[in-house]
């Protein structure tokens, strides 16, 4: 593929790095020399000093024949305006990175429609959203998103206590839009029916709307009446999303903030968080909020290193979780030696996001459960496909697949039995491995049956 980057900063250096080895033809433009040097030392490039949101950079930089072009400079505005000018010159595909609320929410004016942009990633979102899950279900063995997270996927083990136990899943009052994906047990792998029986110690998954999920989950998990403490340490935008994300939660939010006037602002924003005009690694702070107690401690800086150095002392005093944002790769492997449970880095996941974009496979594996046993594929749904215009419950699906979720082009969704499936919808799908081939006839079409899945 012929892929122009506009911007060598964090995003783009890195989607360079990632897409460079895997024989796409990468072109880097950039205001500044130093950095787009830098790039050509360590990856096979081409490179080009100019202005992203000039139509004539662009042009030379090859927007017009590009299958591909990437705006990830830090400026929204001119990654939204080189984006459009790059799909009007004649680019396949368009992403447009963005940090404001603003663009991305599409607020007062759907921007990437107007803007004919194929997609607006904001990484900071998207890293919030994952931090989000993992705070809201600490358990979680995996986890899946769909669908910009409108629809969560968890795989996890059921709790002795759990009110399901011994329940047939017919009798369980399951929210509208969750869905028992599967069930592990004693080794063994297998798609549930109505009268499948919860038992204790089951692995099973669970895919449902995001808003539900949590009530969901707290059928198979032990019930708790306290709330989760959870303490978040600076960023101020990936802060802004994750504590909106959690509202209404079981957490009880605290966040620190060294900037005087950022806590301020932050105080008048989030009026449900606890802001504090301080640093929580202070001894002195970290005693008089006793917070060795917090369930869980999150360090949003945009520095690494404050990041990690915060949650290694966090997790050192008394801190149940230590959850680090970090951007370098160099530094992953570091941080299990300093007791640092998860980290997540937004520019890891914006260029996921971009692979996704790019692979066109209209069958592609997203995750493996169960020890393998358990695939989940997104599948398009092709011209000619079997499933089009069918109710679900006349398809032949089980024992061993279900359709978990849907989206189509105005809304995503989890099925019911009398739902149909229309050309072009995605249908997530969970099954047993080592079938897909029959799903690939059903859901993709004879026509581009024989096309490779994906990852």
């Amino acid at each position: 593929m012929n892929i122009l980057i506009c911007g060598a900063g964090e995003v783009g250096s890195y989607s360079a790095e990632v897409l460079a080895p895997k024989g796409n033809n990468i072109t880097v433009v950039d205001s500044t020399s130093e950095r787009l040097r830098l790039i050509e030392e360590k990856f096979d490039v081409s490179t080009l000093v100019g202005d992203c949101a000039h139509a004539e950079t662009l042009l030379e930089a090859g927007a017009a024949e590009a299958d591909l072009v990437l705006l990830a400079t830090s400026r929204d505005e001119v990654n939204l305006l080189g984006a459009s000018l790059a799909k009007g010159l004649g680019a396949q595909k368009v992403i447009a990175r963005v940090h404001q609320a603003t663009y991305f929410e599409n607020r007062g004016l759907n921007y990437q429609d107007y803007l004919r942009i194929d997609q607006l990633i904001c990484p900071e979102y998207s890293a919030a959203q994952a931090i989000a899950r993992t705070l809201r279900n600490p358990g979680a063995m995996a986890i899946e998103d769909f669908a910009r997270g409108q629809i969560e996927m968890q795989e996890f083990r059921v709790k002795p206590n759990a009110r399901s136990i011994d329940k047939r899943l017919k009798e369980l009052t399951l929210p509208t839009g969750v869905r028992l994906a599967a069930v592990t047990r004693n080794g063994y792998s297998f798609i549930p029916d109505a009268n499948t029986v919860i038992t204790a110690d089951d692995v099973i998954v669970l895919v449902g709307n995001t808003d539900v999920f949590s009530q969901a989950t707290r059928l198979f998990t032990a019930e708790s009446s306290r709330r989760q403490r959870t303490v978040l340490f600076g960023g101020r935008d990936i802060a802004v999303w994750l504590c909106r994300m959690l509202e209404g939660g079981n957490a009880s939010i605290r966040l620190f903030e060294t900037d005087r006037a950022i806590a301020e602002e932050l105080a008048e924003v989030l009026d449900w968080v606890t802001v504090i005009n301080a640093d929580p690694t202070d001894p002195v702070t970290f005693d008089e909020e006793h917070l060795e107690q917090t369930d869980a401690f999150v360090a949003l800086a945009d520095d690494d290193e404050q990041n990690i150095l915060s949650c290694a002392w966090a997790k050192s005093m008394g801190a149940a979780q230590a959850i680090a944002v970090v951007q370098r790769q160099s530094y992953v492997h570091l941080l299990p030696h300093v007791h640092i449970d998860k980290a997540f880095s937004p520019r890891r996941v914006a260029v996921r996001e971009i692979e996704n974009v790019i692979d066109q496979s209209p069958l592609r594996r997203v995750a493996s459960l169960a020890e393998g046993d358990v695939d989940v594929f997104q599948a398009r749904v092709g011209e000619g496909a079997p499933v089009i215009d069918r109710p679900l419950r006349t398809v032949k699906l089980t024992p061993d697949w279900m359709v978990a979720a849907v989206q189509n082009e105005s809304s995503v969704f989890v099925p019911t039995a009398d739902d149909a499936l229309s050309k072009g919808d995605t249908a997530l799908l969970i099954g047993r491995s080592g079938t897909e081939d029959r799903i690939r006839k059903l859901f993709v079409g004879e026509a581009n049956g024989r096309r490779r899945y994906g990852r």
